[in-house]
């Protein structure tokens, strides 16, 4: 998957982890956790939008996007203790569920055969079936 950014808005990573493409193992070679973002909503029945979700959640962060997080009553760092890349988002189209699922599984599955952790950032219900399917 060649990373082309967040499918809706702009190229934001993850609290500001630093970005790789799922293309190119060596990018993401050193990372324990891999994000991948699942921009669809072809599952929901009434209110679309959950599309979106990957790039506002990507975006929402009030803090510096500087790659820190730490947790002033656990004294640890998340993002310093672990090593965490975000590939961007998956290309997905809400009109072609068998195919944006699909896509979605090899991508997941890439990430967990290199013995990653895969983190999806969706998205509506519909992804977690690749997802776990992928890792299975």
């Amino acid at each position: 998957m060649t990373r082309y950014g967040a499918q809706f808005g702009p190229d934001y990573t993850f609290l500001g982890v630093p970005p790789c493409t799922l293309d190119d193992p060596t990018t993401w070679a050193d990372s324990e956790v891999v994000i991948i973002g699942a921009p669809f909503d072809g599952g929901t029945s009434f209110r679309s939008g959950a599309r979106l979700g990957p790039s506002a959640m990507r975006a929402a962060c009030y803090l510096p996007h500087d790659g820190s997080r730490p947790s002033l009553a656990m004294r640890v760092d998340g993002l310093k203790d672990l090593s965490v890349t975000d590939a961007g988002d998956v290309e997905m189209f809400s009109g072609d569920a068998v195919t944006a699922c699909a896509r979605l599984e090899e991508q997941v599955q890439k990430v967990a055969a290199a013995g990653r952790i895969p983190v999806m950032l969706g998205g509506d219900h519909t992804i977690t079936w690749p997802d776990v399917t992928a890792v299975a």
